[in-house]
C-alpha cells in the first residue's frame, strides 16, 4: 500500500508542477517567438500550427528536476548512483536536444544541429553513462527473465548500450510527429518502466528508479495539457531526444533491455516505417508507405490526428500490459 501511495504522490508532484510551469513557459516562448516550422509536405492541417511554440520540453524537464531536487530535500528520496546515471543522461540529452531547437529557431529553418553533430552528442553521452555503468560493477549481460536466461555479450555489451540510448532518442523523435503522440506513449512507457523498477530489488537503488519514472510520468501528462490536440505547445528535440534516452537507461540499469523493445513498440515501428521507406525509393524507386513516419502514412489515408494518436496510444497500452505480464510476473 505504501508503495501505490508513493508512485501516486510521486505522480502528482509532476504533474502539478508541469501543469503550473506550463502557464508560465509557454508565454514566454510565445514572447522569444520560437515557433515551429512546419514542412511543406505536410497535410493542411499541419501547415496551420506553424508558429506553435516548440521547446515545451522544458516544461516536463524543469518540473522533473525540481520535484526530485525537492523529494531529496526533504529526505524522501535517496539519490543513489543509478539515479545519478540516469540524471546525467535525462540532462544530457536534454541539453543536446535544446541546441537543436535553438540553432533550428536562430536560423529561421529546421535545421539545427547537422547529423553527424547530433550523432556526435548523443554517442558521447552514451559512452559517459557506459564508463559510468561499468565503473559501477555492472556485468555485460542481458537477462531474460521469462526463460531464465543469462547472455554475457563482453564487449558487444557497449555496442548493444550504445544502439538502445541512441535508437531509442531518435525513436521517440521520429514519432513526435502528431499533438500529443510521443507524450501520450512515453507517460505510457515511464509508468510501466516504474512498475517494473519498483520490482527490480536486485539493484541498488530501485526505489529512486521508480519514484523518478512516476515523477516525470505525471510531469509529461501536465505537458500534455498544453500538447493534446489542438497543441498550444510542441516538446521539440529538447524533450523527445531525453524521453527516449532515459527510457533506454532506466532499462539497461533494470536489466529489462529487451522488454524495453516491447513497451517501446510503437516507438520502434514508427522508425522502422522510415528506414523501409528510405532502402525502398533508394533500390526500387517507389514508397511502401504514402508517407513515413508510419502516422503521416494513415494521415495520407484520410484519418483524422485524433483517432491516429488514440490508436497508436492504445496500442502502446496494450505492448505495456503484454511486456508487464510476460516480462515482469510470468
Amino acid at each position: 500500500m505504501l508503495i501505490l501511495a508513493k508512485s501516486v504522490f510521486a505522480m502528482m508532484i509532476g504533474f502539478s508542477l508541469a501543469t503550473v510551469l506550463g502557464l508560465f513557459i509557454i508565454p514566454i516562448l510565445k514572447q522569444m517567438k520560437v515557433g515551429q516550422r512546419i514542412s511543406i509536405y505536410l497535410a493542411d492541417a499541419h501547415r496551420k500550427k506553424a508558429g506553435t511554440p516548440t521547446m515545451g520540453g522544458l516544461i516536463f524537464i524543469i518540473s522533473t528536476l525540481i520535484a526530485i531536487f525537492v523529494l531529496i530535500l526533504f529526505d524522501k528520496l535517496t539519490l543513489t548512483d543509478n539515479l545519478l546515471i540516469v540524471l546525467v543522461v535525462f540532462i544530457g540529452y536534454a541539453i543536446l536536444g535544446f541546441l537543436d531547437d535553438y540553432l533550428s529557431i536562430k536560423r529561421k529553418n529546421n535545421e539545427g544541429l547537422t547529423t553527424r553533430q547530433k550523432l556526435f552528442g548523443q554517442v558521447l553521452i552514451a559512452l559517459i553513462f557506459f564508463y559510468i555503468l561499468v565503473a559501477s560493477g555492472a556485468e555485460p549481460i542481458i537477462w531474460i527473465y521469462t526463460l531464465n536466461i543469462r547472455i554475457n555479450l563482453g564487449w558487444l555489451y557497449g555496442v548493444f548500450i550504445l544502439l538502445m540510448l541512441v535508437g531509442m532518442s531518435n525513436a521517440v523523435n521520429i514519432t513526435d510527429g502528431l499533438d500529443g503522440l510521443a507524450g501520450g506513449l512515453s507517460t505510457i512507457a515511464f509508468l510501466t518502466l516504474g512498475i517494473i523498477s519498483w520490482g527490480a530489488g536486485w539493484i541498488a537503488g530501485n526505489e529512486s528508479l521508480a519514484i523518478f519514472s512516476f515523477v516525470l510520468s505525471g510531469a509529461i501528462l501536465g505537458f500534455l495539457v498544453y500538447n493534446s490536440n489542438p497543441a498550444k505547445v510542441f516538446m521539440g528535440d529538447t524533450g523527445a531526444l531525453c524521453l527516449g534516452a532515459t527510457l533506454a537507461s532506466i532499462a539497461i540499469l533494470t536489466r529489462y533491455e529487451l522488454t524495453l523493445l516491447i513497451i517501446s513498440g510503437v516507438f520502434i515501428i514508427e522508425t522502422l516505417s522510415v528506414i523501409i521507406q528510405i532502402i525502398s525509393v533508394k533500390l526500387t524507386k517507389k514508397k511502401v508507405f504514402l508517407m513515413s513516419p508510419l502516422h503521416h502514412h494513415f494521415e495520407k489515408l484520410g484519418w483524422q490526428e485524433r483517432d491516429i494518436v488514440k490508436l497508436f496510444w492504445i496500442v502502446g497500452l496494450m505492448l505495456s500490459m503484454l511486456s508487464l505480464t510476460f516480462g515482469v510476473w510470468i
